[in-house]
Parts: C-alpha cells; sequence; structure tokens
C-alpha cells in the first residue's frame, strides 16, 4: 500500500507502507541509533512524535515477547509502542534473533501504529537538520488534522495516575514519573532501593505514606518542561528540604527550572545512542544515549549551581550540579536500554548521597 510523508512545509516523500494502514500526524524527529527499536519505539519521551530511523536497515530482528519482572516489562521501556509513527528506509519483514516472536510489521499493525518504508532517511535527515524539528503527516488512507504535541502537556498522557510501589530495599526514593523509562525502575532495584513510583503532578510531601522517603528522581518524559509546572514546584519544595535529588533527561531542565534557571527548544534535538557528553573542566567523555528536543539554558544557572556536563558535538548542556548540595541531573539516560551503559555509575552517585 502506498504511503506519503508530507512535512509542514510542503516537502514530500513516497513510500510503502507496513505497519498499520492509517493515517497519522505529529512531530517529525530523527534518531542516529543503529540498533534498539523496540526500546526506543516504547519510551515514552517519543510520545506525539513520528520517529525517523536514519540506521537504513530495520527489522531485522524482530520483536521479543514482553518479560515481566516485579510488575514492569524487562525488555521494553513502557507498556506500549510510544511514537505516533515510523519512517524507516528499508524494512526488513524476514527476521532472525532467538528471542523474536513476530515482526516489526506485525507488532505495529496490533497496536495500530503506521510505518512508512522505502523513504530516503538520509534525505529527510539533512532536511530537518537544515530547517529543524516539524510537523509532518503520514498519509494512508485519509489527510489527517495537524497534531502538535508542543502545545499540550503531553506528560500527562504518559505517567501513571496512582502510586506504585517496587521493591523492599533499604533505601526509598520517590520516583516522579514524568514519562519514565522502564530501565530506571530496574536501575535502582538492583541497587536496593524501595522504588516509590508517584504521577508527574502528586504532591508527595502531602501523603501521609510517603513522608518516609531518603531522596527523590525525576525522571525522563515528552514534550516541554515549562508545561509541567506541578512537578517544578514539588522539585522547588526537594531544594528546599536539601533531599537528595537527581533529575534525568526532562528531569534536568525541570530541576533547573526548579532552580530559576531557563529552557529553550533545540532545533532538531539530541536522538540516539551515540551522543558524546563530557565533563566540564575535565578531559573525561562518555558516550550517552539521548532522547530530547529541550535544554537547558546554562547562562542562566544562579548562584551554586554549576554546569556539569556538556554535549561534545553542539556544546549545549548535558547536565547541571550543585556546588555544596545534594542536587544534580544529567540530560541523557544513564540507565541505557538499548545502550551504551557507560554512564550507569550516576545511580550508585545517586544513591551514594542517600542520607
Amino acid at each position: 500500500m502506498n504511503a506519503r510523508l508530507v512535512l509542514q512545509d510542503g516537502t514530500e516523500f513516497l513510500g510503502t507502507s507496513f505497519g498499520a494502514p492509517i493515517s497519522t500526524s505529529g512531530e517529525v524527529v530523527f534518531n542516529t541509533g543503529m540498533v534498539g527499536y523496540p526500546e526506543s519505539l516504547t519510551d515514552p519521551s517519543y510520545f506525539g512524535q513520528i520517529l525517523c530511523l536514519t540506521y537504513p536497515l530495520v527489522g531485522n530482528y524482530g520483536v521479543p515477547e514482553r518479560i515481566l519482572e516485579e510488575g514492569v516489562i524487562r525488555n521494553f521501556e513502557s507498556h506500549k509502542i510510544q511514537v505516533r509513527a515510523l519512517i524507516v528506509n528499508d524494512y526488513s519483514e524476514n527476521y532472525s534473533h532467538y528471542t523474536a516472536k513476530k515482526s516489526l510489521g506485525e507488532w505495529l499493525k496490533e497496536e495500530k501504529i503506521p510505518a512508512i518504508t522505502g523513504i530516503d532517511t538520509r534525505a529527510l535527515t539533512k532536511h530537518l537538520r537544515e530547517k529543524g524539528a516539524q510537523l509532518g503527516k503520514i498519509i494512508i488512507d485519509g489527510d489527517p488534522d495537524l497534531y502538535d504535541p508542543n502545545k499540550e502537556n503531553i506528560v500527562a498522557n504518559v505517567s501513571i495516575h496512582k502510586p506504585v510501589v517496587y521493591g523492599s530495599g533499604k533505601k526509598k526514593v520517590v520516583l516522579i514519573d514524568c514519562g519514565v523509562k522502564n530501565n530506571i525502575i530496574f536501575s535502582l532495584l538492583k541497587r536496593d532501593v524501595t522504588v516509590l513510583r508517584v504521577p508527574w503532578d502528586y504532591d508527595f510531601f502531602s501523603k501521609v505514606f510517603l513522608h518516609d522517603f531518603d531522596g527523590v528522581l525525576i525522571s525522563n518524559g515528552p514534550g516541554d518542561p515549562k508545561m509541567c509546572t506541578a512537578t517544578i514546584r514539588n522539585v522547588q519544595e526537594c531544594i528546599k528540604k536539601e533531599i537528595p535529588t537527581f533529575g534525568i533527561c526532562l528531569g534536568n531542565q525541570i530541576l533547573s527550572l526548579a532552580a530559576g534557571a531557563d529552557t529553550y527548544k533545540l532545533k532538531y534535538g539530541h536522538r540516539g545512542q551515540n551522543q558524546p557528553a563530557y565533563i566540564v573542566g575535565e578531559k573525561k567523555c562518555f558516550i550517552t544515549s539521548q532522547n530530547h528536543g529541550f535544554a537547558v539554558q546554562e547562562s542562566t544557572l544562579s548562584s551554586g549551581w554549576v554546569p556539569w556536563m556538556r554535549n561534545a558535538n553542539d556544546n549545549t548542556n548535558e547536565g547541571i550540579r550543585h556546588k555544596s548540595k545534594p542536587f544534580f541531573s544529567v540530560q541523557f539516560h544513564p540507565e541505557a536500554n538499548p545502550g551504551p551503559v557507560d554512564t550507569a555509575f550516576l545511580f550508585d552517585e545517586f544513591v551514594g548521597s542517600l542520607k
């Protein structure tokens, strides 16, 4: 079945449908990773977006069966596909992997997610780098309305609605779920931490059963961090009470906003498993997994806060920390999935800061 990708500026790409035969729209972005499509497609940070994979061969290892541990899916990053649609250059219908249970196309159809193959993804990526990420449509069975995820608080769409507790570790951490990736939960559980997962706008300071906790982790998530006003207020209270606080991805932006800094939208964002981030003032660089479209404006950081890491490609902020208090955050994903795991030590640093 024929399919078209039409960008907001009128640019068109022709291809073939291999997912659900329906039309959709959203913000078109690209990911530069070579592997990891099951993890990327289920990452809540992609909510509202049409994802273009720059690596040309996609689908060759199929899709595994879900594995549940501690009530959480181990091998996917959430309970469903989060992207609005998928764009690839060459879809491999015939797959081969010992864990595979179905093809990528079958999975997309089951979850009613459209996909298009035969697109010149190199040309599309160069266009987005030059013009910036923009809205677009996948047209298969009709012309859909243009959906803009940047105009609403989409964190509310990917967060849980009531608290959940995982594990029985010695330390207790409140995990603010702004669209948390599952491996963040597992990264805490493996370090003997009880995880108190709460909704993005949950006032955990006023809830009796949550009074006893040792630290707070602000998760990743989609969209504009300034939309998360309730989260920012709660994190400001964490700062006031000097509770050890760790932010990841969107959490880096929310911690910065809570500390009085500003954020802005990047031209085309950072998405992939090959983004270099270096420690400011040191000759140490990590290869990191990233998925974000906004960044922290370092020049607006207030007294007591300093830039911690920067992106080696464009020098945008990759983390902040307080000079003397137990508050720090990173713009990348130390929990990885699908990788790399260079910065997993940050979870050890956070757990070690807990009182």
